[in-house]
């Protein structure tokens, strides 16, 4: 069994309810021997990592993990004599007959009744059209560390999970592995995976990375993320990330940093759903259904004089998402505006800010200036991220 297409398989107890997801194996590595299997690290809901141990999984089918008994909810914490094969071994420069060979598989067998060992490993040169498998004997390096060890078949691995697992799974490896990693993924999906983690890891990966590289990742967050983030810098080095950054993209930040962290303005999004009266339903649909937009962003349309940009032209009101399925797909955004939703202002306290959306039973409150010009909008998640305690992500 390749341990890499472990990755994400379903974990199902006894009665076939199923508890979780396979993130990695535990090994222990014993010299030339070997390593000895000693379990499995398996994400239970919400995003807890726990230790599953190898002599109770009963089963490994296609797309399935079974295991017996009960299994321990208590945090998994590797032991010093212990190695993560994906998130360790994985990537590493290995010899094999004297030659060079980067890993990127790792296969596992039962030897014995519930005894697993890991008996082969999969190398390229460099290429996976160079690959080889090969008998664990024949390979040697995997004791040496490694300055560069490379990420390719860890981001391989973790492809398919949304960016808030890939950030649990970064925020578990050490410091080193969790450089390589960031390294290895491209702008657009390290900007989405560092919205996800805590502060101490962004600011963490943000100094490993050139410069310029910084600044580019900055341009694919949503600009309140990267507020927030350069909130957390020295103000020296946020300036001279912003000076980097295309003009275009670093003025909604600037913006944003004038506003206090805890108000309306320091928490809201710059790049609502923003449309003109004259537009139809129907291209207000097509704009809710872009894929990049998160649920709580596609909840509703903002209706303003032009431009449609934020600060926008005189703000008019804002239309469900709910009400546009009810309109006819040619009816004009001006006719289906709900005239009950009041505006906030950017100076509004986040408490207040809460209380808004939960009184009007909404995900999102239209932001306006003194001018009456949309400067943003405030959404639920991006208030939950604000109410709860700074640790959250650490905590679950």
């Amino acid at each position: 069994m390749f341990v890499a297409r472990l990755a994400g398989t379903p974990v199902f107890d006894p009665a076939g309810d199923q508890i979780g997801r396979i993130r990695d194996v535990v090994v222990g590595l014993r010299g030339t021997r070997p390593p000895r299997v000693h379990g499995m690290v398996v994400e239970v809901r919400p995003r807890r990592r726990v230790f599953l141990p190898i002599t109770r999984v009963r089963g490994i089918q296609a797309g399935a993990v079974i295991f017996t008994g009960r299994l321990n909810v208590r945090r998994f914490e590797q032991r010093p004599t212990e190695t993560l094969v994906i998130g360790e071994m994985l990537d590493l420069t290995v010899r094999v007959d004297g030659e060079p060979m980067t890993v990127y598989d790792v296969a596992v067998a039962e030897v014995k009744r519930s005894e697993w060992q890991v008996t082969r490993i999969a190398v390229h040169r460099g290429r996976r059209r160079d690959a080889r498998v090969v008998d664990w004997s024949e390979v040697s390096g995997f004791d040496i560390l490694q300055k560069d060890q490379g990420a390719a078949g860890l981001i391989a691995s973790f492809e398919s999970l949304r960016a808030a697992d890939l950030a649990s799974a970064l925020h578990e490896l050490s410091g080193k592995r969790r450089e390589e990693v960031a390294r290895a993924l491209d702008d657009n999906r390290l900007a989405d995976v560092l919205e996800e983690l805590p502060p101490g890891d962004q600011v963490g990966i943000l100094r490993t990375l050139e410069p310029e590289r910084a600044a580019d990742v900055l341009e694919e967050m949503g600009p309140d993320d990267a507020a927030d983030l350069l909130h957390d810098l020295p103000p020296e080095q946020a300036a001279a990330l912003l000076a980097l950054m295309e003009p275009e993209e670093a003025a909604p930040v600037r913006r944003l940093l004038t506003y206090p962290h805890d108000t309306a303005g320091g928490l809201m999004t710059t790049d609502p759903v923003i449309l003109p009266p004259t537009s139809t339903v129907a291209e207000a649909l097509a704009h809710v259904r872009q894929k990049e937009l998160t649920p709580s962003v596609a909840a509703q349309v903002f209706i303003t004089r032009p431009p449609n940009e934020t600060p926008t032209g005189r703000y008019l009101g804002m239309s469900h998402f709910q009400r546009l399925l009810r309109d006819p797909p040619s009816t004009l955004l001006g006719s289906v505006i709900d005239p009950s939703i009041d505006p906030i202002k950017p100076d509004l306290p986040l408490h207040d800010v809460a209380a808004y959306l939960a009184v009007y039973n909404l995900v999102a409150a239209p932001v306006v200036d003194e001018h009456t010009r949309l400067v943003g909008a405030v959404t639920v998640d991006d208030v939950l991220d604000h109410l709860l305690p700074e640790d959250w992500r650490e905590r679950l």
